[in-house]
């Protein structure tokens, strides 16, 4: 398989699992072809041209000829120097990062606005969804702004490796996967919640690695009421103050991958549930279903870096790490004193 058919496959993979739906992406890619046409060839030059196609800044073909061909990848949540030497080393034709790297870095803060939209999909309005959004985006752009973002991407040219970064197109099919499972199987408590967690090999052996999902607020008695997957895509944690309006909209419980002391104190003033999933392991789901893609089509995976590789192609199932023996035991209701 060819360089530059991962990238477009992983394009279209991400918005495939877009809860904005395809029309929604087609109608943001417009407006940036727009946007493009409207400058003075001055500008253009400044113009980032990949987002006329790609609709997620955080997502990148960070090095390589698309037209070279890849026949083994090396897939991480945190590909850094080390990742690219040892991507050196084992001889492999790709690295894969989910968290971004390079340009995808230096622009996550762009990103955030997918969680504008699913704000007001939830029933936020969207002026006020903006509003509680922006000086959080503004936030994370000054916070972002001094970071040595080519550190990993200069380590992969000086190799001569090919690095492709995969954030929200597979935190998107992350939220996905978590959504229909909650919407298909309809938990009424938070103890029910954390139950079809554990039925996810990723959740069971986050679990036994020590950062499995746990909850943040409320108890495993707790009514769930209306279940949202808010915080699993668009960049990164938004806003604290969101909350509030999360109670106005009906919301019962929220979650998330991880979520700071801030927003946990939030969410609990507003009497929002927040089950937290686990960071890691989330993400390891979303990257596992867009590497099952790349497998299905002649390429082989490598994980490393914190990936919970957990294979769903025919005939069988392959873990690159044991999976936990499916046992009858609970998750733990309370907060854990470390954070991860």
């Amino acid at each position: 398989m060819k360089l530059g058919e991962i990238y477009k496959l992983g394009i279209n993979f991400g918005i495939r699992n877009d809860f904005r739906g395809e029309a929604a992406v087609k109608k943001q890619l417009q407006r940036t072809r727009k946007e493009y046409e409207s400058l003075r060839e001055s500008e253009r030059e400044f113009f980032d041209t990949d987002l006329l196609e790609n609709p997620y800044p955080d997502t990148r073909l960070n090095t390589g000829d698309p037209g070279r061909e890849i026949k083994k990848a090396l897939a991480g949540i945190d590909a850094d120097s080390g990742e690219a030497l040892l991507a050196d080393r084992l001889g492999v034709d790709l690295l894969i990062s989910h968290h971004p790297q390079g340009k995808s870095f230096a622009e996550l803060d762009e990103q955030m606005h997918l969680q504008t939209a699913l704000l007001h999909q939830i029933g936020i309005p969207i002026n006020i969804a903006e509003g509680l959004m922006e000086s959080r985006i503004g936030e994370v752009e000054r916070r972002l702004h001094p970071v040595n973002h080519y550190q990993t991407v200069d380590a992969a040219k000086l190799l001569n490796m090919a690095m492709l970064t995969t954030h929200t197109i597979c935190d998107n099919a992350a939220a996905m996967f978590v959504q229909k499972l909650m919407d298909k199987q309809k938990p009424e408590t938070l103890g029910e919640i954390l139950e079809l967690l554990m039925d996810v090999p990723e959740y069971r052996i986050g679990r036994k690695n020590g950062a499995g999902p746990t909850l943040f607020t409320g108890g495993r008695h707790n009514s769930a009421g209306k279940i949202v997957v808010t915080e699993f895509t668009g960049g990164t944690e938004g806003s604290k103050v969101v909350y509030e309006r999360l109670a106005h909209a009906g919301i019962g419980t929220v979650l998330s991958m991880h979520a700071s002391e801030e927003h946990r104190k939030e969410a609990e003033r507003n009497h929002i549930n927040l089950v937290i999933a686990g960071h890691m392991s989330s993400d390891s789901l979303g990257m596992n279903l867009f590497l099952d893609e790349l497998e299905k089509r002649g390429v082989e995976i490598i994980a490393a870096a914190g990936l919970i590789r957990v294979s769903r192609n025919k005939p069988a199932s392959r873990t690159s790490r044991p999976a936990a023996t499916r046992k009858p035991q609970r998750a733990t209701s309370q907060p854990r004193s470390r954070r991860k």
